[in-house]
């Protein structure tokens, strides 16, 4: 079916009133991924720039555009309106109206996140009304484009082609005009016709401003516009606020009354928590099933007890996973979702481990939460999260594993061939935890003959590292020995600093393997091996091996006899 967007009302919680916070507060979060931290930044989007104000000819309507860079604006070419924009039918031209319609038409079955991606080809059509450019007094023709998005900005851009990649293109594509207003600070010339010159630079082509840096006339531009009332210094963020409400019914039930006389009530303390009911019918239409539910929908207004109905959206599934962490300080709580007691001890969460897919919404909207308890004095902590490990995926064939691709490798196969300790050992061993790895069949066989390595090591010296010392006594104790001891205690402190403090898995493993391979040597070369220090390798080895291969390293420790 085609996709169609409609005008709903829906509830939104007010997250953009944390911008700055959740922001700032980044620099608290000093053991998390930095590539998390960048994704946060940049979902938040805090631009500083100005608002414009461009005239309209020959109407009374404005056009307000925001930039980051006022600088550019004497090169001004065009502007272009996102395909919502509320003054597109009046000023249209008739001999425009349809195939603008057509255009915007076409457009609405895209979603705002597909219109906003790079490679989307930008496609826009000629309203036949032009903006006046605030600063000259030039008209620029209006269009409609198809990457203009409502939700961001004012839902208007204007279009400086010799200094924007996007609007260059776009202008190519279209034939509009492009002028140079920046050149760069060293005097090199500028290739017209091939590429934007976006960096900063000197101003020319811009009236009284020629001859400023970029960074002085983005101030005294965006001020000189000021004065006459045509633009402002302006701070944009790129987040929006937090749409919660889902025409679904699974999820937690939006507590609230819509009551005829009284208008919107929230549902009292004492009669939460709202309950989905059970016998529902799932049909057509994109209603939720709770709307035709009438045991669910009919209700009693709580402020003056007559006829009301519930909300029937049901919340964002977000919102649960936004503040379950809370929920595990005070598992027994009957009467709330938390005690302040228990949260004070155990929160903030030491490390906390999860997908890097969830870097921009869960994460965010968990440290939202945290902030809006910390500000209702419910918990004591600003951030709930103090060491991060966004693990990556297990590829085959080059793509993220899947039923539909076909390139699953099903755990049942690996444990039949090779045992669950293989499969294991691999997986930690074929990467660093936050990097996807690549599954290869022959690195699988490399941990499975791994694994033999160890399996016949032990057994082999089994006798030695049971032995009594005063029967078989040490052995010597020379360089071999020395070397062979060294490389036993940097395992164990490699293996401890790298699965204690770093998570690095796979430099652990490889680690291990180092001492098995020392071992081997050691004992062929060896002429009288000493009994006590093998003894103590086997064991030990045993030991920091058991948390990657624990099913082997357990049958190895009891045929030691331990």
């Amino acid at each position: 079916s085609v996709v169609e967007s409609r005008e709903l009302k829906q509830w939104f919680l007010k997250i953009t009133d944390y911008a700055d916070r959740l922001l700032e507060d980044l620099k608290l979060l000093e053991n998390w991924p930095e590539r998390v931290i960048t994704m946060q930044k940049n979902w938040i989007g805090r631009s500083k720039g100005a608002e414009i104000t461009f005239g309209v000819k020959g109407r009374d309507e404005k056009i307000t555009v925001f930039t980051t860079r006022p600088d550019t604006v004497f090169g001004v070419t065009y502007m272009v309106l996102a395909p919502e924009h509320p003054l597109i039918e009046k000023l249209v031209t008739d001999d425009r109206r349809q195939e603008v319609r057509d255009f915007i038409n076409k457009v609405k079955g895209l979603s705002d996140i597909f219109r906003s991606e790079a490679e989307l080809e930008k496609e826009g059509v000629l309203t036949g009304a032009y903006a006046i450019n605030p600063v000259n007094g030039e008209e620029v023709p209006i269009l409609v484009g198809n990457y203009v998005i409502m939700s961001y900005g004012t839902g208007a851009v204007m279009g400086v082609p010799a200094h924007d990649q996007r609007d260059f293109l776009f202008a190519q594509k279209y034939s509009l005009p492009i002028k140079t207003v920046i050149v760069p600070e060293n005097g090199a010339a500028v290739e017209t016709g091939e590429d934007a010159f976006e960096d900063y630079g000197i101003l020319v082509n811009s009236g009284v401003f020629n001859g400023l840096t970029s960074k002085e006339a983005i101030q005294k531009i965006t001020d000189y516009l000021e004065s006459k009332g045509a633009g402002s210094h302006k701070t944009t963020y790129r987040l929006r606020d937090w749409l919660i409400s889902r025409q679904r019914y699974w999820g937690a039930p939006i507590p609230i009354i819509y009551c005829d006389k009284c208008g919107i009530q929230a549902v009292p303390e004492e009669l939460l928590p709202v309950e989905l009911p059970y016998d529902v019918k799932f049909g057509k239409g994109g209603k939720s099933p709770l709307a035709e539910h009438a045991g669910f929908l009919h209700t009693a207004c709580p402020a003056c007890g007559g006829s009301a109905r519930r909300e029937t959206d049901t919340m964002d599934t977000f919102i649960c996973s936004s503040w379950y962490f809370l929920r595990y300080c005070s598992p027994k709580a009957g009467d709330v979702p938390f005690k302040g007691e228990d949260v004070d001890y155990w929160m903030p969460v030491d490390q906390y481990i999860g997908g890097i897919e969830h870097a921009i919404l869960h994460l965010m909207y968990a440290r939202f939460f945290t902030k809006v308890l910390y500000d209702a004095g419910l918990v004591k902590v600003k951030e709930p999260f103090t060491r991060l490990l966004a693990q990556g995926m297990v590829n085959k064939d080059g793509a993220k594993m899947s039923k539909s691709k076909g390139n699953v490798v099903t755990p049942d196969e690996i444990i039949q061939k090779y045992g669950a300790d293989t499969g294991r050992l691999f997986i930690l061993f074929a990467a660093p935890p936050e990097k996807s790895l690549d599954w290869s069949d022959q690195g699988v066989e490399g941990c499975f003959r791994f694994l033999k390595r160890v399996w016949r090591l032990v057994l082999e010296n089994a006798a030695r590292a049971n032995s009594k010392q005063e029967e078989q006594g040490a052995g010597p104790i020379g360089p071999a020995e020395e070397k062979l001891k060294y490389q036993l205690n940097y395992t164990i402190k490699k293996v401890t600093e790298d699965v204690g403090d770093r998570f690095n898995f796979n430099t652990a493993i490889s680690a291990i393997m180092e001492l098995v391979n020392s071992l081997y040597a050691y004992l062929s070369e060896a002429e009288k091996p000493n009994n006590s220090l093998v003894k103590e390798c086997i064991r030990k080895l045993i030991i920091v091996l058991a948390p990657f291969a624990p099913h082997i390293t357990e049958e190895l420790w009891h045929r030691l006899g331990e």
